[in-house]
This record gives C-alpha cells, structure tokens and sequence, in this order.
C-alpha cells in the first residue's frame, strides 16, 4: 500500500542529522544486538541504501549465542539499516556516536525494536504505532470481506464509509506524531520524509517544521530540512499549475490512429489523467483497479485518459497492452518514453502516476490506487 511506502521509515533513505555535534557523549558508536532464535554463524550486516535502492555494507558482524556486536565511529549521525542472514527485510536505525541497543525479531523483523537514543526510541515510538493503524485496517477488511460480494448498498456505503475513515486516521497519524515531539530531532526525518510525496499539501508539511522546538529547527540538520522546504517551495511554484486546487494545463497528444486529441475536448465530471506503460509491470497491476472504477462510474461522468511513456517501435505492445487489459477509454503516446511533451509538462518521474480532476478541471488528488481512487471518485462525483 502506499500509505506504506509513504509513512514507513523501513523504505526512507537520506541523511539524518540529529543534536548539536558538540553534545555528542562517546567517542563512538556501539550497537549490541539481542537476536533470540539465530543461530550461531549467522551474519548480521549495517547498510545504507542510496536513492535508487542500491545496498551500500559498512560493516559485518556475526551472531554468537544470540548475540552481535558493532563499534566504529562517525563524523554524522545518518540513517542506516540491519539486516540479517536468512531473515527478510531490514530494520531502520538512526546511527550516532551513542551506545544503541537492538532486539531482533526473527518471525517478524518489522516490529524488533531499536533502543538508546532519544530518536531511536521516537522511531520505534513511531513504527510501532503504525504498524497498529495497519493492523486495525487489515482487521476490518478481513471482518468484512463478503461486505465486497453483497448486493446490500447500504452494507457496503457503511464499509466505505468506515475504510474512508480509517485511510483518514493513517493520513492524520505522522502530523498527530509531529506535534506531540517537536523536541525530537526524529522528527526531522519524518518531515524529509513526507517530503516525498507529492500526494500532500507542502504546506502542511513546513507548517509542521515551524511548530518544531528552536533548538531543533535550528540544528544542523533542521538548517537542512528547512532548506530542502524553500528549494521544495520554489520548485512548486515553477510546477505551479500541478499543485492541489489548481486547473489542469491543456495537452495535445495522438491516439492510436494518429488523431489528436485534447484534454479540453475529453474532460467529464471527473477526469483521470494515467500515465502508464505496456512495460511498466505496477502500472498493468493496478489496470483492473482502474477498469473497475470506470466501469463503475463512466455512466456517472468519468472519463479517463491514459498517456503511454512507451517507447519508440513499442506501438503493438502499447496497443496489446490496451487490448489485454480491456482498457476502453481515451488513449495517447508520443511513443518518447520519460521524454513525452506530456510527462514532461506534468513532471511525471515515475509510473504509474496518476491525476484525478473535478468537474472545474482543477486537481483534485494525485497518485491514488485502489479504492481510494475508487472512494476519490465516488466522492468527486457526489
């Protein structure tokens, strides 16, 4: 889910740069590791990850009698992650010159828990009480899984109703988090880390920056963030006509039959904009969530129209990729790739990504899959 990826520390890769350098107690860091159930030999390893998912080893250390050890030092505390021989996933720890305790769950590396530091025990704080939200949400699908087969209206509005709030519960939960630690130099991570969706309002983001203790937002690594805020804020007001509220710019594209065809010209009650691929393997997994939702509400007013960043020679694939996926709405490509005149206009980065518009045209959401973009629609459309 991509509340999942957005909010989940376990995915976030960058700097992080917590108290004042001159604050710092020990010469170096040790990390002590409990690991109950590993056996002896076992290698635990330290990583950072960079911007494109590529793992970066600092250092190995090797399970003895369910327990492992690191010592170094470094010149910025920053983000890195453990991971363990045999055992999927990784666990985030903020990396300073302290002494940082960590206890290893084997069945279950998401909930083992990281010690020792005030942001290290905000982290856990943090994923912890995430990983509840999931459950919670995960429980009342369960609970109501033949609430999706019933032909009962009402059932289904109160379900509807119940998962919109929830999803409301999980957007509100980093903001709720924020303001109850705004002496927490975590709390600078869990901003950049916001950062990356361009699904929020930026506003709310620097709002919760400036509601930050001085001594945090004054910190190096609060100069930092705070920067990356303005640059961020600069940035948009360039991309300005893509912003929440504003009026969706105008394009024109060819279909598959060479016509041109506009925005303007296709736009109903409610519009999606799609930008997707026949290679793009996310993208062809959420088509049936797509064709559901148009089937659903094309009658009501929504119209779609999909934009294909395939590639040049890549027509037949584009145009089997429709047929295969059954997608009967308006379609166009360049056939340029990330190079397309349109992915350029709507900064499009990566696929699939998506732009849902009212009956005004303007944006209304971004990125939405599943059913909250069904719920976004069905929302737009009442």
């Amino acid at each position: 889910m991509k509340m999942k990826k957005l909010f989940s520390l376990i995915l976030i890769v960058s700097l992080f740069i917590s108290c004042n350098e001159t604050t710092k107690k020990n010469d170096g860091y040790v990390i002590s590791g409990t690991a109950d159930g590993v056996y002896n030999g076992i290698r635990v390893y330290l990583k950072t990850i960079d911007e494109r998912g590529r793992d970066f080893y600092q250092d190995t250390a090797v399970v003895v009698d369910g327990k492992f050890k690191f010592e170094g030092k470094i010149d910025i505390p920053e983000m890195w992650f453990l991971s363990v021989n045999s055992i999927d996933g990784y666990i985030p720890i903020m990396v300073e010159n302290e002494n940082i305790t960590v206890t290893v769950n084997k069945d279950n590396i998401n909930t083992s828990t990281i010690h020792g530091t005030k942001a290290n025990d905000a982290l856990t704080e943090y994923n912890e009480g995430f990983n509840i939200l999931l459950e919670k949400r995960s429980k009342i699908g369960r609970e109501n899984m033949g609430v999706l087969r019933s032909t009962d209206s009402i059932e289904k509005a109160n379900f509807s109703a119940t998962m919109a709030e929830m999803e409301k519960e999980m957007n509100s939960y980093p903001f709720d988090f924020l303001a109850n630690h705004k002496d927490n130099y975590f709390s600078l991570k869990l901003i950049e880390s916001l950062m990356t969706s361009s699904s929020i309002d930026l506003s709310k983001i620097e709002d919760s920056f400036n509601n930050l203790d001085e001594s945090v937002k004054s910190s190096g690594y609060g100069r930092v963030v705070f920067s990356k805020i303005s640059v961020q804020k600069l940035e948009n007001e360039r991309l300005g006509s893509l912003n929440l509220g504003k009026v969706a710019p105008n394009f024109t594209a060819p279909d598959p039959n060479g016509k041109m065809i506009s925005l303007n010209e296709i736009k109903g009650k409610v519009t999606i904009i799609d930008f997707w691929a026949s290679w793009c393997g996310p993208c062809r997994r959420e088509n049936p969530n797509v064709v559901k939702t148009y089937n659903k509400y094309h009658n009501k007013g929504l119209e779609i129209i999909s934009v294909s960043l395939d590639r040049a020679g890549q027509k037949d694939k584009w145009l089997k990729a429709i047929e295969d996926d059954k997608l009967t709405w308006h379609h166009v490509s360049n056939l340029n790739y990330f190079n397309d005149p349109v992915a350029k206009q709507y900064n499009i980065q990566s696929i699939p990504s998506t732009y849902i518009l009212d009956s005004e045209g303007k944006i209304a959401a971004k990125n939405l899959r599943g059913k909250a973009l069904e719920d976004k629609v069905a929302e737009l459309l009442n």
